[in-house]
């Protein structure tokens, strides 16, 4: 069990604009079959390490394993592997929810049968299907999400990278995502997602990272992490240092 390939592997991942590290010599080891929850303040680094991860930004320097493959000298066969939604929705906004689903399947190499069929039923599973002639132009932004998320489902991945999947979508249509997801790791597969709903990560997650600075300050398990008597949130606000007292103006 110990030489089985993790999902990610991490080394020493750098990324720099404009003379600043977003990204400083970020270490990290995803197993396979794990919830993983990737945590930090705003401006933390978060975003930043999923684009390297999904290949949409080159690092400084430092390695990226996916699947036990390079990035980015295997991006083609690992982009097979993976289900990308990252956190701005990057959606066809002239296509229908299907069409951008199907179109999705296709570019993963599914026939056009398939690719059509997974897509209709991807859109009934995600409760968009009542409404198949809408163009995504005129989705919400939970709409958005919904859809994004179908599509990266359509080829069955190995690994999912999820930037705040879950932003703007309501009680009910959180609830069918979460359940989704935690049947995909039933069967295996490896989800790797940021998110600013702590309670979210929190019931979901099994392991979660802390990023703070573009540093990684605390990695473990989800219950080493927060002990016996932390909320995930308590233990977050600890960790990168935000537990000062409170700040009271007189007028306020």
């Amino acid at each position: 069990m110990g030489d089985a390939i993790a999902a990610i592997e991490i080394r020493n991942l750098r990324k720099v604009y404009g003379g600043k590290a977003a990204v400083d010599g970020l270490t990290l080891s995803v197993p396979q079959g794990c919830f993983f929850g990737f945590l930090g303040p705003n401006g933390a680094g978060k975003t930043t390490t999923v684009k390297m991860l999904m290949g949409l930004a080159p690092p400084t320097s430092g390695e990226i394993e996916l699947l036990g493959m390079p990035m980015p000298e295997r991006a083609l066969e690992i982009k097979k592997q993976i289900g990308l939604v990252p956190d701005e929705s990057l959606l066809f906004d002239h296509l229908t929810g299907a069409e951008f689903i199907q179109f999705a399947g296709r570019i993963y190499g599914l026939d056009r049968s398939t690719a059509k069929t997974r897509a209709t039923e991807l859109m009934d599973l995600f409760e968009l299907g009542n409404e198949p002639r809408k163009l995504i132009a005129e989705y919400s932004k939970g709409m958005r999400k919904r859809v994004a998320m179908a599509a990266a489902l359509i080829h069955r991945p190995k690994l999912f990278l999820m930037d705040e999947p879950f932003e703007g979508v309501d009680a009910v249509g959180a609830r069918l995502m979460k359940d989704i997801l935690l049947e995909q790791v039933r069967r295996g597969a490896t989800i790797f997602l940021t998110s600013h709903v702590l309670e979210v990560v929190e019931r979901l997650c099994e392991r979660v990272g802390i990023i703070h600075e573009g540093r990684l300050i605390a990695e473990g398990r989800m219950e080493d992490l927060r002990g016996t008597k932390e909320t995930l949130e308590e233990a977050f606000v600890r960790t990168v240092g935000g537990g000062r007292a409170l700040e009271t103006l007189d007028w306020l």
